[in-house]
Formats: structure tokens, sequence, C-alpha cells
């Protein structure tokens, strides 16, 4: 399972300082973690068959496959959001190359320690060591600590794994992104994320059958986790604990527990399979260890599309104070961030249109910020856009245009296309009629001028109706002078 572990150790060399960093063996790293290691740490994926998730990057004779298999050699920036696996890739590599394995955080390292670490690599190879150096965060290292990389980089002095949670395009410089493979992670999808959990309910490394959980629980934590794994196990942890806790006080205590044999959870569910010696982890636990409420929403139900529908007629209805309610409802049940994205882009045209052309520039905005930065710094650009489709002037003119248009061609008015406006560009197209009598709008001084555009069939209908609100007074105003001159005649309707 991917995606548990985007932290480097902090007792690597970074964090202690030191000129000449002990590294990690590459066999070290599948020694088993201590029991009281964190639940996201102790299930750590130990091969490729553990991994859960990036199925785009582990396809067979993939680049990520052969690196992990032990197949290839090469350094690797990896890109995607928290708990995708950055760091789990970067030991597996490790261990494929058989060498050694340094860890530096951007946060805490500099020039010295990154020259440290390669000094030592060098050192290594020199008796045949492949030394691999995973750094977290590199879009926080300067342009002065990248540029100490890419001779050790290029040389094969370090096998350089590199993560980051930034378009590296835009965050990393180019000589090193040249010298790199550069791979995107995607968020875990919900089934993901319930298989994580489910196995660290079970594995030995994990829980170890200590618990069960109810599907309430496991909704609400796939919910909370937001497609990142370790957040999810994090979660379950403390809901765990919890439990267990609260179960070895009854049991040191029997007159607490008044009905011991029963089997529903406290979120009304059944405990399927509960023995009366496991503790049961329900949504109330959940809940009350991650201090979060579950937000009813099913994003295959319809609650989703409940939700969904209000926040799009509280945009058209220019409540913005509405309209971000519905936003933060999608947001905290965990709504996919791109769909919302979507729905602004869609709207900003279908509800304000020409009334207010910038609204489709914020949203189409509002879309890259979630693709390049994700959340949850993406919730503001979604924030804003709603707020500034909410409050712009609205106009269905858009919709009712193209509407009419696709009504006419579809009931067959589709006539022919008036032969000066037809293509002239090859040889006897002009015997033909092709673009004969074609007047250039440019060489008039107003850049307009009277013409016939339409098929016969459709001179002087009119399909976009702009209305009084925002900038399409203005449009209203203009649009009827042209219409004018272009015709020269008058309209028909």
């Amino acid at each position: 399972m991917d995606g548990l572990f985007d932290s480097p150790d902090p007792t690597g060399p970074a964090a202690a300082g030191t000129p000449a960093p002990a590294a990690s063996s590459a066999t070290a790293l599948t020694t088993p973690p201590p029991p009281t290691a964190p639940l996201a740490v102790r299930m750590r994926p130990r091969s490729l068959d553990e991994i859960v998730g990036q199925k785009h990057l582990l396809g067979t004779g993939s680049p990520l496959r052969r690196l992990i298999s032990g197949a290839g050699a090469a350094s690797v920036l990896l890109y995607g959001p928290p708990g995708t696996g950055k760091t789990t890739m970067a030991s597996l590599i490790s261990i494929a190359a058989g060498g050694r394995f340094e860890a530096l955080s951007a946060l805490s390292a500099g020039v010295k320690e990154v020259r440290a670490v390669i000094e030592v690599a060098r050192r290594r190879l020199v008796d045949g060591e492949q030394t691999v150096l995973f750094i977290d965060e590199v879009h926080r290292f300067s342009k002065t600590q990248q540029d100490a990389l890419l001779d050790a980089v290029e040389n094969r002095i370090v096998l350089l794994v590199a993560a980051t949670t930034e378009n590296p395009s835009f965050s990393v410089v180019s000589p090193l992104l040249s010298r790199s493979l550069v791979l995107r992670l995607r968020s875990l999808t919900d089934d993901d994320i319930r298989e994580v959990l489910v196995r660290a309910v079970a594995d030995e490394r994990g829980l170890g059958g200590s618990v069960q959980v109810t599907d309430a629980a496991y909704d609400h934590l796939v919910a909370v986790a937001g497609g990142d794994a370790r957040r999810a196990l994090t979660a379950l942890e403390a809901a765990a604990d919890v439990v267990s806790r609260d179960a070895d006080s009854t049991a040191g205590n029997p007159d607490a527990a008044e009905h011991p044999d029963d089997t529903e959870a406290s979120d009304g569910t059944e405990n399927p399979g509960t023995e009366p010696d496991v503790p049961v982890v329900d949504l109330a636990d959940v809940e009350a260890a991650i201090d979060r409420a579950a937000v009813r929403y099913d994003r295959a139900g319809d609650q989703h599309y409940d939700v969904t529908s209000a926040f799009i007629k509280s945009i058209r209805g220019s409540d913005v104070d509405a309209a971000l309610h519905y936003l933060a409802r999608m947001i905290a049940a965990g709504e996919d961030p791109r769909f919302i994205a979507r729905r602004l882009m869609i709207h900003a045209s279908e509800d304000v249109g020409m009334a207010d052309p910038t609204a489709l520039q914020t949203a189409v905005a509002a879309a890259q910020v979630v693709a390049l930065v994700g959340m949850p710094e993406a919730r503001l650009a979604l924030a804003q856009a709603t707020i500034h489709l909410a409050t712009a002037p609205k106009s269905a003119g858009v919709v009712s245009a193209i509407g009419a248009a696709i009504a006419d061609v579809e009931s067959g008015k589709a006539g022919a296309v008036p032969p000066h406006l037809r293509d002239a560009h090859y040889a006897g197209a002009k015997k033909m009629g092709s673009g004969v009598g074609y007047r250039y709008p440019h060489d008039h001084p107003d850049g307009v001028v009277p013409q016939q555009y339409p098929p016969d069939d459709l001179v002087g209908t009119d399909y976009y109706q702009p209305t009084d609100h925002g900038f399409e007074r203005e449009i209203g105003a203009r649009l009827g002078k042209l219409r004018s001159i272009v015709r020269g005649v008058r309209r028909r309707r």
C-alpha cells in the first residue's frame, strides 16, 4: 500500500547535522519497526505486492516498477499529494539498489548537509556501494541547494529520489529535471484507503485483530483521509486506542458493562462476527478520537446530488453564503475537488456568461489550482470562484444562444455556406465561385462591413439575446449596431 510515509527519518543526517552522516543499509530498511512505532510506520509496504494504488506507475515494464524491482537505475522526482507513497517508493528503490539509504528534509537541511552526504556517497562508490538519497519537500530547496546536487546526480554518485507536493516544473531547476524521471503519484481512491485500513486491522504488524471496525466507522475514516493513507491510519490508530483503553477499563470493573453480549454498535449498525472480548470501533469512537463529526454525505448517493444541486442553485440565485455552506459540506465530506471545479466552470458560462466574462476565467484558474497545488490549499481558490460566481450579475444568454442554434441545426436549417465564405485556398476554387466577393473586414476603418455570413435560410436570425445585467448591457448596445451594419437590411426576427 502506498502513501503512508512521506517524512524522512528525523534521526537522519539532516537532523543530526553531522558532516559525515551514517546511512542505513538497504537491508536495515526491511527490519520490522518496534511495536511502539506509529501504525502508519508499522504498515509500511515491504514489497511491490503490498503497494495499493498507483497502478498507472506500476504497470509491467514501467520505469518505477523497473526501479523498484532492481531492473534499472535512475534518479526520480516523485510528485504527488501527501500520503501517496513517496517515501515508501524511495525505500523500495533503495532496497532494490542494494545500497545505502540517506534521507534529508528540505525543511532542515542546507548545502552543507547535501555536500556531506554526497562526499560520503563518493567514498562508498569507490567500494562499489551505491547510495540512494531521499530528499523530502525538495521544492523548498533553494536554487543553490538544488544546483549542489547536479554533478552527483549526473555522474550517479547518488541515486536521487526527491519528493514534492508541488509541480516540479515550477519548483525544481531545469537541469535537475532533465537528469531525473518525473513521476506523478495520484491520491488514493476510497477503495484504496479502505483496503489499507482493513489490512491494518487484520495484519500482525498493525492491530492484529485486536479490534473490529464497523462499516460506518470505516466510511468516516475513508472520508477524513482525503486520499492520504497515512492520515487514515493515524485516525484508525487513535480510535482503536480509545476503545482499547475503554475495554481495559471495563475489564477491570465488571459492573460497568450491563450488556456484555450486545452486538449493536452505537452508530446503529451490527458488528459482524463480534466476539465479546474484542473491542469494536464504531462511528462515535472515530468522531471522538479525531474530534471531527461525520458529514452526512454519500458521494454515490442522494446526499451527493442534493448538496451539489443546492450548491449550483445557490450560485444561480446569488446567495453567496448558502453557496459557501454547500461548498464547505462537499469539502468536509471529501468530495473530489476536481468535480467541484468542473461544476464551477460549467456554471460560469451557464449562469453568468457574458454578464461577467471574467467569471469563466476565475473558474478555470480555480481548476488549475486544484490540479497544480491540490488540497487543502486549493479550497481557497474554490471558495474564491464560488464567491465570484455567486455575486456576479447573471445571464442565461449563452445557454439560450447555443441551444437555439443547435435546435435549428437539428431541425434541418443547415443550408449551404455562402460562396464568398467558402475556402479558396486550392486550385480551381475561384472558378467555382469560392471566395469570390469576400470583403475583408480589416480593410474597413471600423473593422465591420455589410456581408452575408449565415446560410440563406438563417439570414436575420438572432440567437444571442443579451440581458441588461452587468457587462451584457454594453454588449447589447454594441450588438444592435453590429447586426444592422453586417446585415445591411431589416432583421426578420
